[in-house]
């Protein structure tokens, strides 16, 4: 029993120290950071000492506690995840950072090569699969590539929270109270533009200035007929109205409604 104390303690003080080194490292040459989870510490070796010859800086965490702790507090570019670990499963904790990053390569290990584990893995936010055994170049080269693949991939815009009324710039809709709001492009532009200028009024002549052609010669009425429109898509039948006018200045966005 002692003994099992004693190595789960120098196990516990070895991933301190590693990680330790492994923030002033990656921190000082600007390489790559690959989290490895992976609760077989001697696999969990093989992979960081085959990816630091690569040239990655690499930290090891042994379940979902401690990965979620170093993703939430440091920068990392990629992650390798078993499936099976102790305590929350690798599935669920895969689905948890895809929540907190939506483009960071998630690359899941474990010696289940059937389908259904498979596609139980892709569903929850994974991009790729290793199945044990695994050849560590096929392990290197899809390293590789996801991690130039994410250097290269745009980077997604936020979503814009206006509390139960949100927009995805990234899919270009719209959901109020969780319901999808189907909305024309200039509808979308001008909710847009009033929902990222949140907390003060946006007159008639700043939003035709920047959501019309200037040789349209766009008149006051036509704002306010598609303020309308926007009106009847996103507030009739709400009690809550987000979108309030200032009488002689314009229109605003209220969060809480009104």
């Amino acid at each position: 029993m002692e003994e099992s104390l004693n190595r789960r303690y120098y196990r516990i003080f070895g991933w301190m120290r590693r990680y330790s080194q492994f923030c002033r490292l990656s921190y000082l040459f600007a390489v790559k950071r690959i989290l490895i989870v992976e609760d077989d510490s001697a696999l969990s070796g093989s992979i960081a000492s085959h990816l630091e010859r690569d040239g990655y800086a690499c930290v090891r965490a042994y379940d979902a506690h401690m990965a979620l702790k170093v993703f939430q507090n440091e920068e990392v570019h990629l992650v390798m995840l078993d499936i099976n670990l102790p305590g929350m499963s690798g599935i669920e904790l895969c689905r948890q950072l895809r929540e907190r990053n939506a483009q960071i390569p998630i690359l899941m290990i474990t010696a289940f090569g059937d389908i259904d584990t498979k596609m139980e893995a892709f569903s929850c936010g994974a991009d790729d699969y290793l199945v044990k055994p695994f050849h560590f170049r096929e392990m290197s080269a899809k390293v590789r590539v996801f991690l130039k693949r994410a250097e290269q991939a745009p980077a997604l815009a936020e979503i814009i929270d206006g509390g139960m009324l949100k927009m995805d710039p990234n899919r270009k809709t719209v959901r109020r109270e969780g319901k999808e709001v189907n909305l024309t492009p200039k509808e979308y532009n001008l909710l847009e533009y009033l929902l990222k200028n949140r907390g003060r009024v946006v007159s008639k002549e700043e939003l035709a200035r920047n959501l019309w052609d200037t040789n349209y010669g766009v008149t006051a009425n036509t704002i306010e007929v598609y303020i309308n429109f926007l009106r009847n898509k996103i507030d009739k039948g709400f009690d809550h109205k987000y979108i309030l006018t200032k009488p002689g200045f314009g229109y605003y966005i209220s969060p809480a409604g009104s």
